[in-house]
C-alpha cells in the first residue's frame, strides 16, 4: 500500500482530493456525530474527559487545543458506544511529531465496558501505524468483520518509544442505522406484559379451587 511510505502521504492527499473534495471528506467522517459521547470512556487519560475531545469535525481535526495523552504508561483504550448500528470503513488517528505517536492500534467490536484485562483476547483487528500530523491517512477496516457495530473499543497499545501517548484527533468512516423504534416497542411490551401475565396465572388457579 502506498500509505505505508513515511514520505508517500504527500501523494496520498494530493489523490484524495482531486477525487474527494474536502467538504464531502468531511461528511464522510461524520460518524463522531453517531457516538453517545455521555458515556464514552478513555481508560489511562492524565486529564479526565479529554479522551472525548478527539472525536471532533474532520474541518477542525488540526486544532491542536483539545488533544487526550495518556497517564502511568504509552496505553490508552477508547470505550465508544454509538446510538445506533455501525458499519466501519476506516480510521484516521492523528498524533504528534515525535515519538508519543501511537505505533499500533488494535481494534475490538461490540464489548462494552472494555477494560485493560480484556486486551489480552485476540482483536478484531491490528494495525501498525505510521506517523500522521494532518489527518489525512486511513486504516481500512475489514467492513466483514465491522458491519454491525453497536460499541467499538480502540486500544493504542505502543508508541514509537516515549513514556506517553498523545493523540490529537480520532477519525471514524462509516454508515449508521438508526436502532427500529418497533424492537424497542416489543422490548418494553415485554417487560411490562410478564409481571401481568403472571398475576394471571397465579389467580385463575384460586378461582378454579374455590368454584
Amino acid at each position: 500500500m502506498s500509505h505505508g511510505h513515511s514520505h508517500g502521504g504527500g501523494g496520498c492527499h494530493c489523490a484524495a482530493e482531486r477525487e474527494e473534495p474536502p467538504e464531502q471528506r468531511g461528511l464522510a467522517y461524520g460518524l463522531y456525530l453517531r457516538i453517545d459521547l455521555e458515556r464514552l470512556q478513555c481508560l489511562n487519560e492524565s486529564r479526565e474527559g479529554s479522551g472525548r475531545g478527539v472525536f471532533k469535525p474532520w474541518e477542525e481535526r488540526t486544532d491542536r487545543s483539545k488533544f487526550v495523552e495518556s497517564d502511568a504508561d504509552e496505553e490508552l483504550l477508547f470505550n465508544i458506544p454509538f446510538t445506533g448500528n455501525v458499519k466501519l470503513k476506516g480510521i484516521i488517528i492523528m498524533g504528534e511529531d515525535d515519538d508519543s505517536h501511537p505505533s499500533e492500534m488494535r481494534l475490538y467490536k461490540n464489548i462494552p465496558q472494555m477494560s485493560f484485562d480484556d486486551t489480552d483476547r485476540e482483536p478484531d483487528q491490528t494495525f501498525s501505524l505510521n506517523r500522521d500530523l494532518t489527518g489525512e491517512l486511513e486504516y481500512a477496516t475489514k467492513i466483514s468483520r465491522f458491519s454491525n457495530v453497536y460499541h467499538l473499543s480502540i486500544h493504542i497499545s505502543k508508541n514509537f518509544g516515549a513514556d506517553t501517548t498523545k493523540v490529537f484527533y480520532i477519525g471514524l468512516r462509516g454508515e449508521w442505522t438508526e436502532l427500529r423504534r418497533h424492537e424497542v416497542t416489543i422490548c418494553n411490551y415485554e417487560a411490562s406484559a410478564n409481571p401481568a401475565d403472571h398475576k394471571v396465572h397465579q389467580v385463575t388457579p384460586q378461582t378454579h379451587f374455590i368454584s
